[in-house]
């Protein structure tokens, strides 16, 4: 990217609020690398700011260090974030070491697996702007001169990652880790096997005893969900783009190489801060090829496009739903993970994680291996030394061996998605699907509607009035998509909705489609009946209707009333952008 201003002897930044910190100062002041905290401590006239950080642990050689801001998502809200103020310290403990001075602070989470088919889920995409905002207020007014920030919930990760665009300091990004598995009969679960043994149970092929007992073993402890969902998928996307550390996005939550590359990531958000390493430097647009290349390759879930292109927003990288349809052209699915396949995160972990996958995907030139990443190296530096899958395994498949060729996340469009939508089709449910549609106004009427047998084989159900503006806030349908799978529907039926789906939802889904009902895209003017046709092949989605029946529904059709007026669900719906934008509130030229 190239920055608007250049500011001399200053890191060039990219908010207002950034540049208005870095012009308080003279221009005359040697560059440095306190360039944000001595503005805040440094002089005669900053005492009252040395006297309050006295309070909260400075003495006087910590006014000359630089500071690291450490951005925790830390809560007990939820599994995936109940151990990261431990991970926090630690990073603390790196940046200390490494002679600055590490100053924690803590940003919110929610629980999408919590929230989950009820309204409070429609602040969950909302979440993902808060946090970046916070993260942008919070170091922006402090001074911090780098940042490290760890995620562990799906909303977490886009949202540490847009802040640290915004501010354009040097910045690490840690995971917090994925949870180890649950176990029921034998076999692994996770919080995905508890919803599909919802569905399973009103078809009677499991007792509510079983599904008590699956509820109660599901999750034994700290981290993120399983399995390639938002979480996971996320996680990977960051490493690839270079913002993490190796192997950050493949360990346990709790596990001592997950402390180790906490330790690390502080001491590196150091070296960064000294060679004016800052994001704009890594996150250029042949970066997110690159995680999108691994998205694909990971077989992962459907919201990394939508949290990639606000990622790409942030840093003010011009990335289009079109650039996902001409990477996945090219790129296979290579990993047998779950939800669409067998294993989960942590036997990914044992067999050496996503670093052999990455040096494959080099080695076949399906990645940019020249793109700076935070270790100071590039990836290909980075990848040099990895070693290859220990013979034998089965989750990562060859490349001349793909369990599809071609990527699983296909860019429909056509007369019922003008401007795009995105299906996650991993093959297994078929390339076409044609049914009469049944329309919902909401996720709770469909659910309903999957578990008391109203939705049949070749129905299309359609789930509207879900997007970023309409819900607002945009759900995940994973309870009505994983109720489907329960009741062995999963090839039998399609889904179409203006909102999304969980990493955890599989079958013949199709998100994200614009423009959404609020702002009458043609999803709104669909009535019971009308025949849809979804073509991974040609990439399109159609309902059979002349152009002039569209034009005459359009026409008749009026906008529904705001469901929320005040509070931030409102403020949301009137700043959010379209989905196939990256649903942002801070869009940029």
């Amino acid at each position: 990217m190239q920055p608007k201003f250049a500011l001399p002897n200053l890191p060039q930044t990219i908010s207002n609020a950034n540049l208005a910190m870095a012009t308080k100062k003279p221009s005359t002041r040697k560059p440095d690398i306190r360039n944000y905290s001595s503005q805040v401590v440094d002089g005669i006239e900053r005492a009252p700011s040395r006297s309050m950080l006295r309070a909260v642990g400075f003495d006087d050689g910590d006014f000359k260090k630089p500071q690291i801001g450490i951005a925790s998502t830390w809560s007990m809200v939820t599994p995936c974030n109940m151990h990261i103020d431990q991970l926090a310290l630690k990073v603390a403990e790196g940046a200390n070491a490494a002679k600055a001075k590490a100053v924690i602070f803590n940003t919110i989470t929610v629980s999408d697996g919590i929230s989950m088919g009820t309204e409070g889920m429609k602040y969950s995409l909302v979440s993902r702007e808060v946090i970046a905002d916070s993260i942008e207020a919070v170091t922006g007014c402090q001074g911090f001169d780098a940042l490290v920030t760890i995620g562990g919930c799906d909303k977490n990760m886009p949202g540490c990652l847009m802040g640290m665009a915004r501010l354009n300091r040097p910045s690490v990004f840690v995971y917090g880790g994925t949870i180890l598995p649950g176990r029921h009969k034998g076999k692994y679960i996770d919080i995905i096997s508890v919803f599909e043994a919802v569905g399973a149970q009103a078809q009677k092929k499991i007792s509510q005893k079983e599904v008590r007992q699956i509820e109660c073993a599901a999750i034994p402890g700290a981290g993120s969900c399983g399995g390639m969902y938002t979480a996971n998928t996320m996680a990977s996307a960051i490493e690839a783009l270079g913002m993490s550390l190796p192997n950050s996005s493949a360990q346990a939550a709790i596990s001592d190489d997950k402390s180790k590359d906490c330790y690390e990531a502080g001491q590196a958000a150091m070296r960064l801060l000294k060679t004016n390493t800052r994001p704009s430097d890594i996150m250029t647009k042949k970066a997110f090829e690159n995680a999108i290349t691994v998205v694909i390759a990971l077989g992962g879930s459907t919201n990394a496009v939508l949290h990639l292109l606000a990622m790409a927003s942030a840093i003010g990288v011009k990335l289009k739903l079109d650039d996902f349809t001409r990477v996945g052209k090219r790129v296979p699915v290579l990993a047998d993970l779950r939800p669409s396949g067998k294993a989960m995160m942590s036997e990914l972990i044992e067999i050496g994680g996503i670093q052999p996958l990455m040096k494959m995907l080099l080695d076949a030139g399906l990645l940019h291996g020249d793109c700076l990443t935070v270790t100071g190296k590039t990836l290909a530096q980075n990848l040099a030394k990895v070693k290859p899958y220990p013979k034998g395994q089965d989750i990562v498949h060859a490349i001349g061996n793909p369990i599809k060729k071609n990527s699983h996340l296909v860019i429909l469009r056509g007369n019922l998605a003008p401007e795009g939508s995105v299906a996650k089709i991993s093959g297994k449910e078929g390339l076409h699907f044609t049914g009469k549609a049944i329309i919902f106004a909401s996720e709770e009427q469909a659910l309903k509607k999957i578990l008391d047998g109203t939705v049949k084989k070749g129905d299309v159900i359609v789930v509207r009035y879900e997007g970023p503006i309409g819900g607002p806030g945009m759900r995940e349908m994973l309870s009505p998509t994983s109720a489907i799978m329960g009741k062995g529907l999963g090839k039998d039926v399609a889904f179409i909705t203006d909102g999304r789906f969980s990493g955890g939802s599989h079958g013949f889904v199709v998100g994200h489609v614009t423009p959404e009902a609020a702002v009458g895209g043609p999803i709104a003017l669909l009535k019971n009946g009308d025949i849809i046709t979804i073509d991974a092949e040609k990439q399109q989605v159609n309902v059979k209707l002349s152009d002039a029946e569209l034009k005459k529904r359009a026409k008749a059709w009026k906008p529904p009333k705001p469901r929320y007026k005040r509070g931030v669900l409102a403020k949301y719906a009137r700043l959010v952008s379209s989905a196939s934008e990256g649903a942002v509130t801070d869009v940029g030229d």
